[in-house]
């Protein structure tokens, strides 16, 4: 039987008295690439965040791997969205990715080899190894997104949450990042909230909706509740030109 990488259950967010999550269950299969849509202040990034363990549900639980956050060690990687370090922050493309092997290890020993090759890695990975020695302020807003992924990328997580990663993105290498995602999910289990929803129908395994309460039934297939119940405008379908294939029949 498959592991369950995440198991959440019956997580409820309060921010002041301000419900941003109801009663959410979710279980994401190893190796399951998961994308998450829902309107603007849904709750996605909340919840993200809840899984990596940066917020702490009002109720519920949250487990990865079997095991509580607490517990389950260095095994996610996060990209939270929009990163903007301050640019005029004397740190290179090479010095940010190499901080994601710092949970690794001892924070007072210099860097292995292993870290630098592991960092090495994900530069490749996301196309920036011509860039190592720019400073982060020098890049665009696109470049910085990448360096951000391949920071995760680096620690060579189990676990993968990306928030938005293809934002101030170009499309060329939007469409080499969701490819390199789809390849990377034989090794990684992948979380990605986005609004591009023409990607997800072509690359993800599964959908979820969010808008405070979460519409899933564990398959591609984005249903006519989902729209209804978390959009409240089916219209939507046609107007931001989701493929058909994906959505059931409906009169």
């Amino acid at each position: 039987m498959t592991e369950a990488a995440v198991g959440v259950e019956k997580v409820s967010v309060y921010f002041d008295s301000k419900c941003v999550l109801e009663d959410i269950s979710l279980k994401v299969l190893e190796n399951d690439f998961l994308g998450i849509i829902g309107p603007n202040g849904g709750g996605k990034t909340t919840l993200l965040k809840v899984i990596a363990g940066l917020v702490k549900p009002t109720r519920g639980s949250v487990k990865i791997y079997g095991r509580p956050l607490n517990k389950v060690g260095n095994v996610i990687g996060y990209v939270p969205q929009m990163n903007q370090p301050d640019i005029t922050f004397p740190a290179t493309v090479w010095d940010i990715v190499l901080t994601g092997r710092l949970n690794k290890g001892n924070l007072i020993k210099p860097y292995s080899v292993a870290d630098k090759e592991a960092a090495l890695e994900a530069l490749k990975a996301m196309d920036l190894d011509a860039l190592k020695d720019e400073p982060i302020g020098r890049l665009s807003g696109g470049q910085r997104q990448r360096v951000f992924v391949a920071r995760a990328l680096a620690t060579k997580p189990r676990l993968l949450l990306l928030d938005e990663p293809t934002l101030s993105v170009d499309r060329r290498l939007d469409t080499r990042l969701w490819e390199f995602l789809n390849e990377l999910k034989r090794e990684v289990t992948i979380i990605v909230v986005t609004h591009d929803i023409s990607a997800l129908s072509k690359y993800v395994d599964k959908i979820a909706c969010l808008n405070r309460r979460l519409y899933y039934n564990e398959s591609k297939q984005i249903t006519r509740e989902m729209w209804m119940e978390a959009y409240q405008c089916p219209v939507d379908i046609i107007a931001h030109g989701l493929p058909h294939r994906v959505v059931e029949e409906h009169g």
